[in-house]
């Protein structure tokens, strides 16, 4: 992430007495349940890309001073695809849905090159020899991982009433896009997850 690569900064678009465009870019963002971690992001992003303007306001920019910060990612800082995108996506956030603004096409950027790699798959024993070294209680919550197809937070957010044992399924709460779904409780691993959820019960 380009979050590790550059200083924290700060900036103030908003006169004395008046609420800052980021923190009402927050409060618009909470009213519409998005992740923390979404939120500070694309206050990052916004943060920047005024700062790089100069702290004009996003008013008073449009699609060229967009094209050019998305130039200067890829061209000065040498950020991944995947971080130009998220700052692309930040910045369509600010203006499509926060200023109610709609842009023209953004097609003169420079797009940061996405490297061609093969996914590396571990086999089966390779994954039973990692689970290995992980120890109790991280070790039922990698295998969770591994076996439901559960995100890291998802995982730590999980709640004994969740999960039902009757047909061996998990409800995630709240996931990616704010959206509930249902994925499997690996049968070899029920023991294990009974036994964490009554410890939980029995201490709650």
């Amino acid at each position: 992430m380009l979050a590790g690569k550059l200083e924290p900064i700060t900036t103030d678009t908003a006169p004395a007495g008046k609420p800052k465009l980021l923190d009402e870019l927050r409060s618009f963002m909470r009213t519409r349940r998005y992740s923390l971690r979404t939120e500070q992001a694309y206050v990052d992003w916004v943060r920047r890309f005024i700062l790089f303007h100069g702290k004009r306001h996003p008013r008073d920019m449009a699609e060229q001073e967009i094209v050019e910060f998305l130039t200067h990612l890829a061209a000065k800082q040498n950020v991944s695809a995947s971080t130009q995108n998220q700052a692309l996506s930040a910045l369509l956030f600010l203006y499509q849905q926060f200023l109610e603004r709609k842009l023209g096409r953004l097609d003169g950027a420079l797009r940061a090159s996405r490297p061609a790699r093969v996914p590396v798959v571990l086999t089966r024993a390779e994954v039973r020899a990692l689970l290995a070294h992980v120890r109790p209680p991280y070790r039922l919550m990698a295998e969770l991982l591994y076996g439901s197809g559960l995100r890291l937070l998802e995982c730590l957010r999980l709640r004994v009433k969740d999960i039902d044992f009757g047909y061996s399924r998990i409800v995630v709460r709240s996931g990616k896009g704010e959206k509930d779904r249902v994925t499997m409780l690996p049968g070899r691993l029920r023991p294990s997850v009974e036994g964490a959820s009554g410890a939980c019960e029995s201490g709650a």
